[in-house]
């Protein structure tokens, strides 16, 4: 399973989900989803923008998780 860090980035960079929304130029709304883990599939542009304004690569955005099933 793969996780969006957003909220712990944005933490790290001691950046506020308002400030970022507006420096990637993308939604407040679709910010506060992806800090929030909310059912959202963000395209490759919102991704490549927000890693921009943040000073990181995509790949820093993301974790990824053992699926819960994997032992079976």
């Amino acid at each position: 399973m793969i996780r969006l860090r957003l909220k712990e980035v944005l933490q790290e960079k001691g950046m506020s989900q308002s400030k970022l929304s507006r420096l990637a130029d993308v939604s407040i709304s679709t910010v506060q989803d992806l800090y929030h883990n909310r059912q959202h599939d963000p395209g490759i542009g919102t991704l490549e923008r927000i890693a921009k304004a943040l000073q990181v690569e995509i790949s820093d955005l993301y974790e990824v998780l053992p699926d819960a099933d994997a032992n079976i």
